[in-house]
């Protein structure tokens, strides 16, 4: 079966005053239909930057990118996309009017789009919130809205850049448990961005290690640890380290 996601050859140049910088070169990698991909690197070794080309909000500089059967396009509904930021969501709006609002952009009925946003929100057990909003919820339940609204308009593949990265410690391991449990229910191609080795390889079936200067490849590993996966195991500590040893080599 052909791969769900296929990266070949990409590129990526941006333009600063002192002249032109590649960001990512000849990046190579594929994801499997219903995978979770963990992207994984220092600062600066072009996580984001593939992310944003997937989303389309990038166009790379040499290189092709399919998604399916098709060449990536910017307007494409085949992709959402979950961003660190709690700004993400529209403040004017609630929990279930921005989980509805991808499904107004497709023209959906207002009462199917009533019922599906509450589908979603009680995904990732937000329900009893669904007329709350944004500023009235935690950073988590913020996070929790973001992902619901980002699968109600059913896209193929879920991209996600360090969408916990900004919570503390405890809400986030509550959440990497949510978002497993919510990929396992949908079984949506994911690409997560971190540069968390235990938040890899808690969430990850593969984990592709990043150089920095331009962004290149290092490795690709494969993460065979079954689920549910204890943090405190042996096997997965002894995963961490492979993939700390890979990342620091």
């Amino acid at each position: 079966m052909a791969a769900h996601i296929e990266v070949r050859n990409v590129s990526f140049e941006y333009t600063v005053d002192s002249g032109r910088v590649l960001a990512i070169k000849d990046i190579n990698f594929s994801v499997e239909r219903s995978e979770f991909l963990c992207l994984l690197g220092p600062s600066g070794c072009g996580k984001t930057t593939i992310l944003n080309i997937l989303a389309g909000l990038l166009r790379p500089t040499s290189g092709d990118i399919r998604i399916g059967d098709a060449p990536i396009s910017s307007n494409s509904h085949n992709r959402g996309v979950v961003f660190q930021d709690f700004s993400q969501l529209f403040p004017w709006r609630t929990a279930r009017q921005n989980v509805e609002f991808g499904l107004e952009m497709r023209r959906v009925g207002k009462q199917e789009r009533s019922e599906t946003a509450l589908e979603y929100l009680r995904l990732v057990g937000l329900e009893k919130f669904a007329d709350v909003f944004p500023h009235q919820l935690s950073g988590g339940m913020q996070q929790r809205t973001a992902i619901a609204r980002s699968l109600a308009y059913n896209p193929q593949v879920l991209l996600m850049d360090e969408p916990f990265a900004a919570l503390d410690a405890m809400t986030r391991d509550d959440m990497q448990q949510l978002l497993t449990d919510v990929w396992q229910k949908t079984k949506k191609t994911v690409v997560y961005i971190t540069h968390n080795v235990s938040e890899a390889v808690f969430l990850g079936d593969k984990v592709i290690v990043l150089n920095a200067h331009p962004g290149t490849v290092k490795t690709e590993i494969a993460l065979d640890l079954p689920r549910p996966r204890d943090p405190l195991s042996e096997s997965f500590v002894a995963t961490q380290r492979e993939v700390l040893r890979h990342l620091r080599s």
